[in-house]
């Protein structure tokens, strides 16, 4: 699944030869496959805020009433323990779009001792932050603002003249919209000529990927043939590859019905969620996709998802993009792309291909190892502004030394990324946490001393 960024970025697996144009570019009003604004709960507001010290029993009562003479409705309430001061505690208030909000935020400023605001829209909130989601059940905010493919297919796709592809992209789009956080995904029963696709496909690249692809994508590859059904005669289902990969690193898949914007589809990574779409190509261009399909997803993307060092790399690119201004968000998701997506990297002396618009695409994945492209050693404040064409073959691609070495770079480049606050992924509450007091560093600090005590007394006994 590629991120997309409305103002930068398209993307096409593709398969034609280097320089010849494919025009398949989706239209940000027709195309049918962004972001929709609308009166949805992701254009709400949240605000979280700790009551004055004085204020005793009762205070959420009296907030709640300065919402009420506003005219600003709450979509939901919630109140916890302070991570900030010890022994008191906030309230976390998600209001929908209307009423006098400004009105409130100026009040609630003044009367509490801690006060931030997250907002979707946050280009009309002044020293907002951008909205992002706090938990994994919060991912579900997308999905209703994906149109449907479905009839709403470009002129110049594959399939556009063709009713029964066209209404088999409704019932994958559907699938999508309504899918929830928690649900298995819906299994599929692929047709016959989906199943042919696949297996093109599928047999196309599988005779290059000894030779091309890196370690790591060829050492899980025999995992998925045992665990998850891929077969040239068989397209895998995305739940059972959802569990292989949690086994293996806690990513999890969950299906989507088109492109997201960049900031959504990398606010999904911070939580080890990657979009996956469950559709195929259309049969006529076996070799060819002008958007992300199942075969991309599943040969390009989930082989790496399995392996620590790549899931703890795309979780860091995920968690940098949370509350970053708009064009920290471009930045990103470039990096991205040239990594996740393009990326190349060296092996052993030789250089392998890990991205997965590389590793599903018959085509560039020789031209990229063909010694033609330029190649440019991965440094994330370059690659962030490097421009590169959405029609044809990439004429530079960045070579990472590892992922471990791609991972400390990304780090590095997400510290300059303007933020009051620091983000921390909790793995057994799967949340986000915003760390913006001395209090929360400390706790956490105390939290990895334990950790470290624990390591060191193992260390000690190993050698007794």
């Amino acid at each position: 699944m590629y991120a997309k960024n409305v103002s930068t970025t398209q993307a096409n697996s593709r398969d034609s030869a280097p320089g010849e144009s494919i025009t398949d570019t989706p239209k940000l009003i027709h195309g049918g496959n962004y972001i929709k604004e609308g009166k949805d709960s992701a254009k709400s507001t949240c605000l979280i805020f700790s009551p004055a010290d004085e204020d005793s029993v009762g205070a959420l009562g009296r907030y709640l009433q300065l919402f009420a003479e506003h005219e600003v409705n709450l979509l939901h309430i919630e109140s916890r323990s302070s991570l900030r001061h010890a022994s008191t505690y906030e309230f976390m208030v998600e209001c929908a779009p209307g009423g006098n909000l400004g009105a409130v935020i100026e009040n609630l400023r003044k009367q509490c001792t801690y006060f931030s605001v997250i907002s979707r829209n946050h280009k009309d909130n002044m020293g907002t932050v951008p909205w992002f989601p706090r938990r994994i059940r919060d991912l579900d905010k997308f999905a209703n603002q994906i149109l449907s493919y479905g009839a709403e297919l470009d002129s110049d796709h594959p399939g556009f003249t063709d009713p029964v592809y066209r209404q088999r992209r409704k019932y994958f789009a559907d699938i999508a919209y309504n899918y929830k956080h928690g649900q298995p995904i819906p299994r599929v029963e692929y047709t016959k000529e989906e199943i042919e696709t696949w297996g093109v496909v599928f047999r196309n690249l599988t005779k290059l990927y000894p030779k091309y692809a890196c370690k790591e994508h060829n050492h899980v590859f025999p995992l998925l043939i045992e665990n998850c059904g891929y077969r040239e005669d068989n397209i895998p289902q995305l739940e059972d590859i959802s569990n292989f990969l949690k086994d293996s690193t806690g990513f999890t898949l969950r299906p989507v019905a088109g492109l997201l914007s960049s900031r959504d589809f990398l606010a999904g990574l911070a939580f080890r969620v990657f979009h996956s779409t469950q559709y195929i190509r259309h049969s006529s261009k076996p070799l060819y996709t002008p958007e992300p399909d199942v075969c991309h997803e599943v040969l390009g993307h989930a082989p790496l998802f399995a392996d620590p060092a790549f899931a703890q790399f795309c979780q860091v690119v995920g968690l940098a993009s949370l509350g970053a201004p708009d064009e920290y968000i471009e930045k990103l998701a470039t990096c991205f792309w040239f990594t996740v997506e393009y990326g190349i990297c060296r092996q052993n002396g030789e250089l392998k291909a890990y991205g997965a618009g590389l590793l599903s695409s018959f085509g560039e994945l020789e031209y990229s190892l063909s010694g033609k492209p330029e190649l440019r050693p991965f440094e994330p404040t370059k690659t962030a502004l490097q421009k590169y064409p959405i029609t044809e073959y990439q004429p530079v691609y960045f070579v990472a030394e590892d992922f471990e070495d791609a991972k400390q770079k990304m780090i590095k480049f997400a510290e300059s990324i303007p933020r009051k606050f620091g983000v921390r992924y909790d793995p057994y509450t799967q949340s986000i946490s915003i760390i913006d007091s001395k209090y929360q560093i400390e706790e956490l600090i105390y939290n990895v001393n334990q950790e470290v005590q624990i390591l060191m007394d193992a260390l000690k006994k190993l050698k007794e």
